[in-house]
């Protein structure tokens, strides 16, 4: 069990094909945990152990290292790279105090390895920045740097720099003397030092009036300068051919913060704010990033960061908000998909439980002392979607649970029964994502499915205030069924709460308050499955204000069914219309390519709300549009771009459909209801 001040946290992020998984091998061949090189491509990788990862050759979910270094324990956290699977690397990020940002020499700064480096910004961690694939051919890293300076900051210094063979790398915060073609030695050491001293007033000042500063007292207030946002070190490597890793392992385990350097976690409850140092004497508190079953058992594992306290196996785990607490059994390591078993977690480290069937991405585990959740950078929304049947009836209830298990293993895969259509819908953050999830469903849990679009989840709305009124009356001979009433309905604010307010303004008794909740229900009725289209109903105001009842027949079910008819009669007075959901989306391409791509955007009702030219010749689109238009963007941006561009999408706000598209989903709603019947 290691000391909390001699733990090391790194979370590797970046763009896919940058070679973070190639470098996490070389940090296990390197310290001697394997003794053969792991490779991605050899489908050997420790990191890359789901069939799915080894097929198509990059992660899709996070993979939980540890070596140990110079006396330090290092928690590596290797993190899929691809756009469709940030949802496992953002919720990665708060488990580290250092950034490690892995970028491709020949790719250069991609669009993932920006969004990560603001996510870890945000964050307030340290950061290095990796350079690897230096053997490259046709690569310009005196270029790069430039781009690495205007994008992440001036605050980016050269640690080391490439031999001219490539073969190795020269120190530069030691060494000021030295031969890479890439720039001086002499005057990256100057910068590099000068960004260090930065941190720290007394230094500068002495530093500032020729005083030379030593080694020592500069390896003092280095890991102060990566926190304070004053440095943030460039070192180089060749991962494949473990060129410059062991440097990288140094300037780890010497110079990035432990758990103790690092600021306190915040828990927020409310407006009550509590901070949690890495204390392995203190309260208990530890969050789930990681979720995974294995393969060939189904065992579920969680894998936590303890933020504050110890965890051992008889120690009394409560989860949330829950007051029965549960024992871990087993404290465990993670190597890749292999466990060994330890005695404690302390502080600052990172652990594996087995069998916890309650834990969830994102669940706090504390000792009954600690009440809140953990500040953690937001998850993108899933916006992807396809709707779902078994292949088979007789997977309906086997479909359930495994497609539970996966939603638990990435907290960007989302699965919905909706209501309206009673489709099975998932969500994800991309085609890629879905169709891997698919793959995994079908091999590790034996079930296939039929796929298709499932429909967009317009709404109904109002556009003038109506009343409408309706009769409800049935006799059969005994006790009849009676129920009148009268109501008001009107435009609310577009966007306002969902949940429905049904007014009463019925005075004189001319209906009893007794049948208030059943013709409420009887309007509740209608919201839920619509009038024109069989949407929901949003932003309405309604007033029931008249009516008449029967001292006998008047019932429960007469007034429900009389709120309805009430209902849908001041409905289609109203000038009904229908509101269609407007996303948020952001198009990254070459910028060849920005005026196919702005003017199909226009062509999908798309409103572009601004560019932001990237270096590299790229550029970012941002846009509004209608989320109908671009349920097959995935597709179309590949076949635009040749692969080269990404898209992200959110939800902003719904707005109303023009009249011509109104009018064709109001005919397929009638259509198919004449069908159905």
């Amino acid at each position: 069990m290691a000391d909390t001040k001699d733990i090391r946290n790194i979370v590797l992020i970046g763009h896919g094909g940058s070679g973070k998984t190639s470098l996490a091998e070389s940090i296990l061949h390197k310290t001697g945990v394997t003794n053969r090189l792991g490779s991605v491509d050899d489908k050997t990788s420790i990191c890359d152990y789901y069939d799915e990862e080894k097929e198509h050759q990059h992660s899709t979910q996070s993979a939980v290292l540890y070596v140990k270094h110079n006396g330090k324990l290092l928690n590596v956290i290797d993190t899929p790279g691809y756009p469709d699977f940030m949802g496992p690397s953002i919720a990665s990020v708060p488990t580290s105090e250092t950034a490690v940002v892995v970028i491709s020499a020949s790719a250069g700064i991609e669009t993932v390895t920006r969004k990560m480096f603001e996510v870890a910004s945000k964050n307030n961690m340290a950061k290095v920045i990796v350079v690897n694939k230096i053997d490259a051919e046709n690569i310009d890293l005196p270029e790069l740097i430039k781009d690495i300076r205007k994008i992440f900051g001036v605050q980016c210094r050269c640690a080391n720099l490439p031999a001219p063979d490539n073969a190795s790398v020269i120190d530069c915060i030691e060494n000021d003397s030295g031969d890479s073609p890439v720039m001086d030695v002499s005057s990256a050491h100057t910068d590099l030092i000068e960004s260090v001293i930065e941190a720290d007033d007394e230094l500068m000042e002495k530093y500032l009036g020729g005083e030379e500063i030593s080694n020592e007292k500069i390896a003092s207030v280095f890991v102060k300068a990566l926190l304070e946002g004053t440095l943030t070190p460039i070192v180089f490597t060749d991962a494949r051919n473990e060129v410059g890793v062991s440097e990288l392992l140094d300037l780890i385990s010497k110079y990035t913060p432990s758990p103790s350097d690092a600021a306190p976690k915040v828990i927020k409850d409310g407006e009550n704010v509590t901070e949690l140092k890495a204390d392995s004497s203190g309260p208990l508190a530890a969050r789930v990033f990681r979720v995974s079953f294995d393969p060939k058992t189904s065992m579920k594992y969680a894998t936590i960061r303890i933020v504050s306290g110890t965890i051992d196996s008889n120690t009394n785990l409560i989860i949330n908000e829950e007051t029965k607490g549960v024992r871990p059994g087993h404290v465990m390591k993670s190597q890749g998909e292999e466990t060994k078993e330890i005695d404690s977690g302390v502080a600052g480290d990172i652990i594996t439980l087995a069998k916890v069937e309650e834990l969830r991405i994102g669940d706090i585990i504390h000792d009954g002392n600690i009440k809140g959740i953990f500040e953690v950078p937001p998850i993108p929304e899933p916006m992807f979607s396809l709707a779902l049947e078994p292949a088979t009836r007789s997977d309906v209830q086997r479909i359930g649970v495994a497609l539970e298990k996966l939603s638990e293993e990435d907290p960007c895969f989302k699965i919905t029964r909706d209501q309206q259509t009673k489709e099975l819908v998932v969500n994800g953050l991309g085609d890629l994502h879905l169709r891997i999830m698919l793959e995994k469903l079908s091999k590790q849990y034996k079930l296939l499915v039929n796929t298709k679009q499932p429909k967009i989840p317009y709404r109904e709305t109002i556009t003038a205030k109506a009343e409408g009124h309706y009769r409800h009356k049935k006799q059969t001979g005994g006790a009849g069924q009676f129920g009148e009433v009268y109501l008001r309905v009107e435009p609310a604010e577009r966007g306002a709460d969902p949940s429905l307010e049904v007014k009463w303004d019925v005075f004189g008794g001319s209906i009893p308050r007794q049948f208030e909740p059943a013709i409420a229900k009887g309007i509740n009725d209608v919201m839920n499955g619509g009038v024109v289209a069989g949407f929901p109903i949003q932003d309405i105001k309604v007033s029931v204000y008249d009516g008449k009842h029967h001292p006998v027949d008047s019932k429960e079910v007469a007034f429900r069914a009389a709120g309805k008819g009430a209902f849908i009669d001041a409905i289609k007075k109203a000038k009904p219309a229908l509101l269609e959901p407007i996303v948020n989306i952001e198009v990254t391409v070459p910028s060849e390519n920005m005026g196919d791509i702005t003017g199909d955007l226009a062509s999908k009702r798309g409103r572009v709300q601004g560019q932001e030219m990237l270096p590299g010749n790229m550029i970012t689109i941002k846009a509004l549009v209608p989320l109908s238009e671009v349920t097959q963007y995935n597709s179309q941006l590949k076949s635009v771009t040749g692969g080269r561009g990404s898209y992200t999408m959110s939800p902003n706000h719904y707005e109303p459909v023009p009249g011509n598209v109104q009018q064709q989903i109001i005919e397929s709603h009638t259509k198919q209801k004449a069908e159905e019947s």
